[in-house]
């Protein structure tokens, strides 16, 4: 192959590239759902709940990672918008504060709540007994692990028989430290090869990572895998079922009596049908809880 010929092939790969992503792009939006703003009021026996000094400023600081869609990203403007971001505004509505969201990496924002730089973390914290250690968290969904692979895939992948195989994970997600190591470990002591594990700053570049072709699955959280299927028009399906069944949690500082306040506002929106509103604007009403609690962790 001549010079000019490798250079022109490569030309053409960049604008398919580029050209598919701009597909995608399309497609994505037009499968956007759309935020949902509920009415409710402030109630204020809960309200009383909240500190002082933070019902003095009538805000609430919530660092946030992102995106991890449908949960929290960002939207066409850059406004941060999802499934979580909806409920904890409403959550904010009954407290009579507003949320103040802070962008910043996911493996950072529980330091900062011991830290007090913010006041809650919310970015699809699953509640374990490991990161109860360090932070308190108040409940509020119930979100298994979902695996996808590529539709054009004609080999069905079982998560539990994954040896050898390369999965994406967002990293210090649940999937990245226990999930995937978890099975890469039985399968080594199988004497069978590890699972490549492939970290991804961000869900997006997981996803992305899959449709390329450059990992043979993606493992996350099950709300999450449900959108990228959705989203990605056709060229993503689950692979095995949803399991590891575990609690979402708003991540607070240990001791603190926002949790108290959060956990009896959450409870409120679910006893009065706002809680069920939410989840079904996103369509996921599968993981819905009835009872908040503080610190549910299962393992």
């Amino acid at each position: 192959m001549t010079r000019v010929a490798r250079w022109l092939g490569v030309v053409l790969a960049v604008l398919v590239v580029v050209t598919g992503c701009v597909d995608n792009e399309a497609r994505e939006r037009a499968n956007q759902v759309t935020p949902i703003d509920i009415d409710v009021a402030k109630v204020p026996e809960i309200a009383a709940l909240v500190p002082a000094e933070i019902a003095r400023t009538g805000r609430l600081i919530v660092g946030v990672n992102i995106p991890y869609q449908p949960n929290e990203y960002k939207d066409a403007s850059g406004k941060i918008v999802g499934y979580d971001v909806d409920l904890m505004n409403a959550v904010g509505k009954v407290l009579g504060l507003v949320p103040d969201y802070k962008e910043s990496q996911f493996d950072t924002i529980i330091p900062s709540i011991q830290a007090g730089t913010y006041q809650v973390g919310m970015s699809s914290f699953t509640d374990t007994l490991e990161r109860e250690k360090q932070v308190d968290f108040v409940t509020y969904y119930s979100a298994g692990v979902q695996w996808a692979q590529a539709t054009d895939n004609d080999d069905d992948i079982d998560p539990d028989n994954a040896c050898g195989l390369r999965v994406a994970v967002q990293t210090t997600t649940y999937e990245d430290t226990d999930e995937v190591p978890a099975k890469s470990a039985a399968c080594i002591a199988a004497g069978k090869t590890a699972i490549d594990k492939v970290r991804f700053d961000s869900q997006d570049e997981a996803v992305n990572a899959l449709i390329l072709g450059r990992v043979d699955a993606m493992s996350a959280d099950s709300p999450v895998t449900a959108y990228a299927i959705k989203r990605t028009d056709g060229r993503l399906k689950p692979a095995g079922g949803i399991f590891d069944s575990a609690p979402y949690g708003w991540a607070i500082r240990k001791g603190s009596p926002v949790a108290v306040a959060m956990q009896r506002a959450v409870q409120y929106l679910m006893d009065n049908g706002q809680y069920e509103q939410i989840a079904a604007n996103w369509g996921l009403e599968e993981g819905m809880i009835d009872v908040s609690v503080i610190n549910g962790a299962v393992n």
